[in-house]
Order: C-alpha cells, then structure tokens, then sequence
C-alpha cells in the first residue's frame, strides 16, 4: 500500500498548490490511498464545503 499524505494546506496559496502538483504526485508515485490535511485552507481559518468539494474532485475515483 502505497500512501500520499499532503498537509497542511493553508489559504489560496496551498491550495493553488495542490491543483498544480497533486496530479503529477499521484501520477509518479501511484498511491492506493491520498490524504490531505486541509483544515486550514479557508485563510488558516477552516475549511469550507466549496473548498472541500474542491479537493474531491481532485480526487477520481477508481
């Protein structure tokens, strides 16, 4: 099993961040399972359901 652990994921800049990189992290490293620390990425101030549904669809089901 392989594991992706990306954190912490602070405002725009994190999240910009993770658009750009997480497919090409995924893609060399193929992992079974990703995680993402984002409960920062509203700001530092939490996260919200936009953002998080954000980070879903980032994340293909296989």
């Amino acid at each position: 099993m392989r594991i992706l652990f990306v954190g912490d994921i602070v405002g725009s800049p994190g999240r910009d961040m993770v658009t750009e990189y997480l497919p090409k992290l995924k893609g060399k490293f193929r992992p079974t399972v990703t995680i993402i620390n984002g409960e920062n990425a509203a700001s530092g101030k939490g996260i919200t359901e936009k953002i998080y549904r954000q980070f879903l669809e980032q994340a293909p089901r296989r």
